[in-house]
Protein backbone atom coordinates (compact mmCIF):
# COMPACT_ATOMS: atom_id res chain seq x y z
CA UNK A 1 0.00 0.00 0.00
CA UNK A 2 1.43 3.17 -0.60
CA UNK A 3 0.08 6.54 1.56
CA UNK A 4 0.28 9.92 -0.08
CA UNK A 5 0.28 12.90 2.45
CA UNK A 6 -1.77 15.96 1.17
CA UNK A 7 -1.47 20.09 1.67
CA UNK A 8 -3.31 18.83 5.19
CA UNK A 9 -1.84 17.61 7.67
CA UNK A 10 -3.31 13.94 9.08
CA UNK A 11 -5.20 13.63 6.13
CA UNK A 12 -3.34 10.96 3.35
CA UNK A 13 -4.51 9.06 0.57
CA UNK A 14 -4.59 5.65 0.34
CA UNK A 15 -3.56 3.47 -2.65
CA UNK A 16 -3.72 -0.06 -1.99
CA UNK A 17 -2.05 -2.77 -3.62
CA UNK A 18 -4.18 -3.99 -6.45
CA UNK A 19 -4.34 -7.76 -7.90
CA UNK A 20 -5.78 -8.22 -11.46
CA UNK A 21 -6.32 -11.51 -13.44
CA UNK A 22 -8.93 -12.66 -15.62
CA UNK A 23 -10.92 -13.62 -13.57
CA UNK A 24 -10.98 -10.12 -11.95
CA UNK A 25 -9.24 -8.14 -9.01
CA UNK A 26 -8.44 -8.32 -5.34
CA UNK A 27 -7.27 -5.54 -2.55
CA UNK A 28 -7.14 -5.15 0.99
CA UNK A 29 -8.75 -2.33 2.14
CA UNK A 30 -7.81 -2.34 5.74
CA UNK A 31 -4.67 -4.49 7.46
CA UNK A 32 -4.22 -3.23 11.16
CA UNK A 33 -0.59 -4.12 11.15
CA UNK A 34 0.16 -2.24 7.52
CA UNK A 35 -2.14 1.07 9.15
CA UNK A 36 -0.41 0.74 12.31
CA UNK A 37 3.32 0.93 10.20
CA UNK A 38 2.10 4.62 8.70
CA UNK A 39 0.56 5.94 12.21
CA UNK A 40 -3.00 5.40 10.89
CA UNK A 41 -5.68 4.15 12.53
CA UNK A 42 -6.28 0.85 14.05
CA UNK A 43 -9.56 0.70 15.52
CA UNK A 44 -12.81 0.89 13.59
CA UNK A 45 -16.34 1.08 15.51
CA UNK A 46 -18.79 1.43 12.97
CA UNK A 47 -19.11 1.04 8.98
CA UNK A 48 -21.34 2.66 7.01
CA UNK A 49 -22.60 2.72 3.22
CA UNK A 50 -24.91 5.20 1.48
CA UNK A 51 -25.55 5.42 -2.07
CA UNK A 52 -26.03 8.50 -4.26
CA UNK A 53 -27.04 9.81 -7.77
CA UNK A 54 -25.04 11.87 -9.80
CA UNK A 55 -25.27 15.34 -8.24
CA UNK A 56 -26.07 14.69 -4.71
CA UNK A 57 -23.85 16.58 -2.63
CA UNK A 58 -22.97 15.25 1.09
CA UNK A 59 -21.62 17.84 3.59
CA UNK A 60 -19.94 19.27 5.14
CA UNK A 61 -20.45 17.13 8.27
CA UNK A 62 -18.40 16.13 11.44
CA UNK A 63 -19.51 15.65 15.32
CA UNK A 64 -17.98 17.06 18.67
CA UNK A 65 -17.75 16.53 20.90
CA UNK A 66 -17.22 12.64 20.05
CA UNK A 67 -15.34 13.38 16.72
CA UNK A 68 -15.32 10.50 14.39
CA UNK A 69 -12.31 9.70 12.24
CA UNK A 70 -13.09 8.41 9.01
CA UNK A 71 -11.78 6.19 6.33
CA UNK A 72 -13.38 6.61 3.03
CA UNK A 73 -13.77 4.47 -0.69
CA UNK A 74 -15.90 4.06 -3.40
CA UNK A 75 -17.23 1.00 -4.07
CA UNK A 76 -19.23 1.98 -6.99
CA UNK A 77 -19.04 5.32 -9.11
CA UNK A 78 -16.88 8.23 -8.80
CA UNK A 79 -17.12 11.23 -6.08
CA UNK A 80 -15.26 14.41 -5.32
CA UNK A 81 -14.39 13.82 -2.31
CA UNK A 82 -13.36 16.89 0.44
CA UNK A 83 -11.70 17.11 3.97
CA UNK A 84 -11.95 20.48 5.61
CA UNK A 85 -9.80 21.71 8.79
CA UNK A 86 -12.14 22.76 11.33
CA UNK A 87 -9.69 22.27 14.64
CA UNK A 88 -9.73 26.15 16.99
CA UNK A 89 -6.09 26.85 16.83
CA UNK A 90 -4.94 24.88 14.03
CA UNK A 91 -2.03 26.74 11.27
CA UNK A 92 -4.55 25.26 8.65
CA UNK A 93 -7.87 26.15 10.16
CA UNK A 94 -10.77 26.85 7.38
CA UNK A 95 -8.67 25.45 4.76
CA UNK A 96 -9.69 22.16 2.23
CA UNK A 97 -8.13 19.12 0.61
CA UNK A 98 -9.97 17.19 -2.16
CA UNK A 99 -9.32 13.50 -3.83
CA UNK A 100 -10.81 11.94 -6.84
CA UNK A 101 -12.54 8.46 -5.40
CA UNK A 102 -13.58 5.81 -7.91
CA UNK A 103 -14.45 2.23 -7.75
CA UNK A 104 -11.96 2.42 -10.59
CA UNK A 105 -9.03 4.37 -8.76
CA UNK A 106 -9.55 2.27 -5.67
CA UNK A 107 -8.52 5.06 -3.49
CA UNK A 108 -9.07 5.67 0.10
CA UNK A 109 -8.78 9.58 2.10
CA UNK A 110 -8.39 9.12 5.45
CA UNK A 111 -9.67 11.49 7.45
CA UNK A 112 -8.81 12.35 10.98
CA UNK A 113 -10.96 13.58 13.84
CA UNK A 114 -11.49 17.65 13.89
CA UNK A 115 -12.22 17.79 10.10
CA UNK A 116 -15.54 18.40 8.06
CA UNK A 117 -16.13 16.15 5.75
CA UNK A 118 -18.06 15.80 2.34
CA UNK A 119 -18.78 14.60 -1.45
CA UNK A 120 -19.86 15.67 -4.42
CA UNK A 121 -21.15 12.70 -7.04
CA UNK A 122 -20.02 12.76 -10.12
CA UNK A 123 -21.06 9.42 -11.84
CA UNK A 124 -24.65 8.30 -12.36
CA UNK A 125 -24.66 6.51 -9.24
CA UNK A 126 -22.28 6.10 -6.20
CA UNK A 127 -21.98 3.88 -3.38
CA UNK A 128 -19.68 5.11 -0.82
CA UNK A 129 -18.14 3.32 2.28
CA UNK A 130 -17.22 4.67 5.58
CA UNK A 131 -15.21 3.20 8.39
CA UNK A 132 -15.37 5.26 11.70
CA UNK A 133 -13.39 5.77 14.54
CA UNK A 134 -16.29 6.16 16.71
CA UNK A 135 -20.17 5.60 16.58
CA UNK A 136 -22.77 8.17 15.30
CA UNK A 137 -23.99 10.45 18.19
CA UNK A 138 -27.16 12.36 17.32
CA UNK A 139 -26.93 15.12 19.73
CA UNK A 140 -22.83 15.43 18.20
CA UNK A 141 -23.97 15.46 14.88
CA UNK A 142 -22.76 19.29 13.31
CA UNK A 143 -21.82 20.59 9.91
CA UNK A 144 -20.75 23.43 7.66
CA UNK A 145 -22.35 24.90 4.89
CA UNK A 146 -20.73 23.07 1.69
CA UNK A 147 -20.76 26.94 -0.06
CA UNK A 148 -19.21 29.34 2.23
CA UNK A 149 -17.30 31.69 0.76
CA UNK A 150 -14.40 31.42 3.51
CA UNK A 151 -14.00 27.75 2.78
CA UNK A 152 -14.27 28.41 -0.94
CA UNK A 153 -14.00 24.74 -1.73
CA UNK A 154 -13.68 24.35 -5.49
CA UNK A 155 -16.70 21.92 -5.76
CA UNK A 156 -17.25 20.16 -9.66
CA UNK A 157 -20.88 20.90 -9.58
CA UNK A 158 -22.86 24.25 -9.24
CA UNK A 159 -26.21 23.06 -8.14
CA UNK A 160 -25.92 20.14 -6.10
CA UNK A 161 -29.28 18.35 -4.61
CA UNK A 162 -28.67 18.79 -1.30
CA UNK A 163 -30.58 17.70 1.68
CA UNK A 164 -32.64 20.41 4.27
CA UNK A 165 -30.09 19.54 6.84
CA UNK A 166 -27.16 20.42 4.73
CA UNK A 167 -28.58 23.60 2.49
CA UNK A 168 -29.31 25.30 6.02
CA UNK A 169 -26.05 24.08 7.68
CA UNK A 170 -23.86 27.28 9.38
CA UNK A 171 -20.97 29.04 7.55
CA UNK A 172 -17.77 28.21 9.69
CA UNK A 173 -17.48 31.77 11.37
CA UNK A 174 -20.98 31.37 12.90
CA UNK A 175 -19.84 27.91 14.39
CA UNK A 176 -19.78 28.78 18.24
CA UNK A 177 -16.42 28.30 19.24
CA UNK A 178 -17.28 25.02 21.79
CA UNK A 179 -18.83 23.21 18.97
CA UNK A 180 -15.81 23.48 17.16
CA UNK A 181 -12.79 20.57 17.48
CA UNK A 182 -9.78 21.88 18.80
CA UNK A 183 -6.82 21.61 17.51
CA UNK A 184 -4.56 18.92 19.53
CA UNK A 185 -0.52 19.56 18.47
Amino acid sequence: MKVIETSLPGCVVIEPAVFGDARGMFFETWNAERFAAHGLPTKFVQSNVSTSVKGVLRGLHYQWPRPQGKLVSVLEGEVYDVAVDIRRGSPTFGRWEAVLLSAGNHRQFWIPEGFAHGFAVLSERAVFSYLCTDVYVKEADAGVRWNDADIAVDWPISTPTLSAKDESAPFLAEIAEERLPVYMP
